[in-house]
């Protein structure tokens, strides 16, 4: 929709609420409502917001911001009813001036998708999967059922919850793939169709709040928390990716062994190389390296493969030498990260290997799990950071960030992720009072 085709269309369907959604540095969604009477006033000259109470926005000083709507991600919330219906619109935000806010994680990322089209790649196309848990409530993990990947039994009592969930996500323009039971128990996945990076991060962002309203709607509560369950998989968010020229996809190359381009060798390879500088963006919370460990398909370890899933990137087979299908998937994100930020660091890291020419080894086809600690080095297979600790270290110094996420969001979040880590490391948990206190 444009402009004129919202103002329309708040008329037509009886829209009596427009909520205007932007997103804090860690993904974060914010949102504030204004009346059908203001919708022009809003798509015309944005409306003004306290940036200082944003987490990794404005200081104090300087915190008047304009959230500017984009009329195309207009769509009324099905969860609201038909009575007194309510709409959304996703906004850039912007300075007082008029100009993009560094701070807004939406601009970093079609500032990242500006660097690709200069270089002759005018689609950047994802698709991620997202998993996320069912639990009775907030308040713990009681889960709903104890079915296994794929199960379709009575076990699956969340068959009707995804249903209702899909139903809802094609209400709000987002395309599915397809939905199934994951590998824990009262785990689950429904994968968003791949599109350009801009739509797929707006429709993550959607994805998150639309899971979790629909199992309110049950009486249940969904989280995206990487890893809530000790002993069980965690939930990852393997994020499909390629970079297309026209309708050419530039990581195609049917004259290769592997169908790889030397584009998508040296995306790949810079993917590889600078994982460890983006984990605290794909993998920004404490919680979120409980998951990153080996044994729980969980990718640590920085090489690719074909079918391999231990490995960081995998290059799916599914339809061996097709043009359209060939991408690779890269496994470490998970679903709680910010999907803008993300987005943007991978494309900055995998363009940066396209042009400095970076080279990669051949596909690590074996378990990588099965093998020690000596035997990956001698191969070369270095891993990813194993805390958040490690993931500032990483990220601190390097060029790499600072070019994908600009000056303020990288200082930003590298200040409020020390002070996440600082205040983790002084807990007291009840593994250390259980194992230290009678012996000690």
């Amino acid at each position: 929709m444009d402009k004129d085709q919202v103002i329309k269309a708040v008329k037509d369907d009886d829209v009596k609420f427009i909520r205007l959604w932007f997103t804090d540095v860690v993904g974060t969604l914010k949102s504030f409502a204004v009346t059908a009477s203001e919708i022009e006033t809003a798509l015309n000259n944005g409306m003004g917001f306290d940036g200082s109470s944003i987490t990794g926005y404005q200081d104090i000083e300087e915190s008047d911001m304009i959230a500017m709507p984009d009329p195309s991600t207009f769509r009324i919330l099905p969860w609201r009813g038909k009575e007194h219906k309510v709409g959304r619109m996703i906004c850039d935000v912007l300075n007082p001036d008029g100009t993009p806010y560094e701070g807004d994680p939406r601009y970093q990322l079609k500032r990242a998708l500006k660097r690709a089209e200069d270089m002759g790649f005018n689609h950047f196309y994802v698709g991620p999967e997202l998993e996320f848990f069912y639990f009775k409530n907030s308040e713990g993990t009681e889960v709903l059922d104890k079915g296994g990947y794929f199960d379709l039994t009575p076990l699956d009592v969340a068959s009707d919850l995804r249903r209702d969930t899909v139903m809802a996500l094609e209400e709000m323009g987002i395309e599915v793939e397809y939905s199934h039971h994951e590998v824990g128990p009262s785990q689950h996945e429904i994968d968003i169709r791949y599109n350009d990076a801009l739509k797929i991060a707006d429709d993550a962002m959607t994805y998150r709040l639309v899971v979790k309203e629909i199992a309110e709607e049950y009486g249940v509560y969904a989280t995206f928390m990487p890893k809530p369950i000790f002993g069980e998989n965690g939930s990852g968010m393997h994020t499909h990716q390629s970079l297309f020229s026209g309708d050419d996809n530039a990581f195609f190359d049917g004259s290769d062994k592997f169908f790889l381009s030397d584009t998508a060798k040296g995306y790949i390879a810079g993917l590889l190389k600078h994982a460890s500088e983006m984990s605290i963006v794909f993998a920004q919370w404490v919680n979120s390296y409980k998951r990153l460990v080996p044994g729980y398909e969980a990718p640590v370890y920085k090489a690719w493969s074909r079918r391999n899933r231990s490995a960081l990137i995998r290059v799916p087979m599914y339809h061996p030498g097709m043009e359209k299908a060939t991408r690779c998937e890269f496994r470490s994100p998970d679903p709680a990260c910010n999907p803008y930020l993300t987005f943007a660091v991978m494309l900055h890291a995998g363009l940066e290997g396209i042009e400095k020419g970076y080279k990669i080894e051949d596909p690590m086809e074996m378990n990588l799990y099965d093998l020690s600690d000596s035997e990956r080095k001698e191969m070369g297979i270095d891993t990813l950071p194993e805390s958040l600790g490690d993931a500032i270290s990483n990220a601190e110094g390097s060029e790499l960030m600072k070019k994908a996420l600009g000056d303020h969001i990288y200082t930003r979040l590298l200040e409020i992720k020390r002070k996440e880590w600082n205040d983790y490391r002084v807990q007291l948990t009840q593994w250390e009072m259980d194992r230290y206190l009678s012996i000690l």
